[in-house]
């Protein structure tokens, strides 16, 4: 009898421990600005502000046994586009348009034991004063001391924007702290249309794509009991070739004539190939995931005066069940 009572309370406890592994929930926020780099820069992409819920979801049902992980998200976030400074001397030196984008966003990412994955986002946003940019950076400049901004009359007009993505990552090689993967997306909408496609190199202690920051895929039904390593600590780096056939905070409305009558709006024109490179390093613990990363970007827009621009990048998740 003792030793039956023993084996029960030991089996309820290792049932708690697994338990406490589990993290099928997850939520936070990644912040993003040009400011982040202390180089006194305040153009183009300066701003991007984003909160993210993702569940993972039970795969057993699932008649597709090569499916490792499938996690839904949602996310809202808000994008801000300055020209080559907020503040001016005149029109003329407006190289970039100036655009807020505002949208809410949901996603389905299928994650499969052969490390390959693909993501489905759709987003229902706004670009224009609708979307809050210039309130949200004439706070954050009164907030802390920064200049006066005297270009937000220029911004691209309101516009909804209706937008479907699709992500996908494929291992193509990998030893015991190195390895390559192949990753790629494209956007289709009235918002945003292109594709892009390039290499991920991981150096550190990472775990497969079905269960990775590099995926989005931390949130788990399973646990940690098929991880490499149950903390991830790693450096990346991600260069990648951009196709841009429409960019509406730089084009303006898909179906408006520009500029929109009666107002001030800018619209310029955009570049069809972008290339960038995004570098950092990334962590995750049982309850927390955290990502810092650098991008670097070529202009978007012909008459963009800077050649490059850059920002920095601060992610937190916190994981619970």
């Amino acid at each position: 009898m003792k030793k039956f009572i023993f084996l029960a309370v030991a089996g309820l406890f290792s049932a708690i421990a697994l338990q406490a592994q589990t993290r099928t929930a997850e939520a936070g926020f990644r912040s993003e600005n040009d400011s982040f780099l202390a180089q006194g820069s305040d153009r183009y992409y300066t701003n991007g502000f984003f909160l993210y819920y993702n569940k993972a979801l039970d795969t057993a049902g699932i008649k597709n046994k090569n499916i490792a992980n499938k996690v839904f998200g949602l996310e809202l976030g808000q994008k801000i586009y300055n020209a080559q400074s907020g503040r001016l001397p005149s029109v003329d030196y407006v190289d970039r348009p100036i655009a807020g984008y505002l949208y809410l966003g949901a996603s389905l990412n299928m994650l499969y034991k052969d490390e390959s994955n693909i993501k489905l986002t759709g987003r229902l946003g706004v670009v224009g004063p609708a979307a809050g940019g210039y309130p949200i950076q004439k706070f954050i400049h009164k907030t802390f001391g920064f200049y006066e901004l005297n270009t937000w009359q220029y911004q691209i007009r309101n516009d909804v924007e209706i937008n479907l993505s699709a992500e996908a990552n494929k291992l193509l090689a990998r030893a015991s702290w190195i390895d390559v993967t192949l990753s790629g997306y494209a956007n289709l909408g009235n918002g945003f249309t292109g594709a892009g496609a390039g290499p991920m190199l991981r150096l550190g202690n990472f775990n497969q794509l079905f269960q990775s920051v590099s995926t989005q895929s931390t949130a788990s039904y399973y646990g940690d009991t098929r991880l490499l390593h149950k903390h991830e600590l790693f450096f990346y780096y991600k260069p990648m070739a951009n196709v841009v056939a429409y960019d509406a905070t730089i084009q303006g409305s898909l179906f408006k004539d520009h500029p929109v009558a009666g107002t001030q709006e800018i619209t310029l024109d955009k570049k069809p190939f972008i290339f960038s490179n995004q570098f950092g390093v990334s962590y995750a613990s049982n309850r927390i995931v955290l990502d810092l990363g650098v991008f670097v970007q070529t202009r978007d827009t012909k008459q963009m005066v800077k050649s490059t621009h850059q920002w920095g990048s601060i992610g937190l998740l916190y994981r619970f069940n």
